[in-house]
């Protein structure tokens, strides 16, 4: 077998309206609806987030689906600096950074923050 990528994968969370919100509103994504009214957060053309409500999880799904249990790493286009400036405008708390972190491709500056779930969000440059 030869994986080349990953497609998707899926976060579990408390309140699909506040998460998508997030998604959209704070950190610039794309909401996509699919299936039978199924939502998906876009991440670029070829990633996705795949949003489950807890108690409402579609089969099959992980053995313990949990809110807040992910930490998520999302490349940044724009500078570290102007991401952090607009999270203070919208008066989103920054939890640690920048500080320099290493990805899969190599050296990151990187923020972290939490999402409405307080799933742990990394957004960072690749340096």
């Amino acid at each position: 077998m030869l994986i080349n990528h990953l497609d998707h994968l899926v976060i579990t969370v408390a309140d699909s309206d506040r998460t998508v919100a997030f998604y959209r509103d704070v950190l610039g994504m794309d909401v996509e609806m699919f299936g039978n009214g199924r939502l998906a957060i876009r991440i670029g053309q070829n990633q996705k987030i795949n949003i489950h409500v807890a108690g409402q999880e579609i089969s099959p799904h992980a053995k313990a689906p949990t809110t807040g249990s992910a930490d998520l790493c999302f490349i940044a286009l724009m500078p570290i600096t102007d991401i952090v400036e607009g999270l203070a405008k919208q008066e989103v708390p920054i939890e640690l950074g920048p500080v320099m972190r290493t990805g899969a491709l190599g050296a990151l500056l990187s923020i972290y923050l939490r999402d409405p779930d307080n799933n742990l969000i990394e957004v960072a440059n690749q340096m």
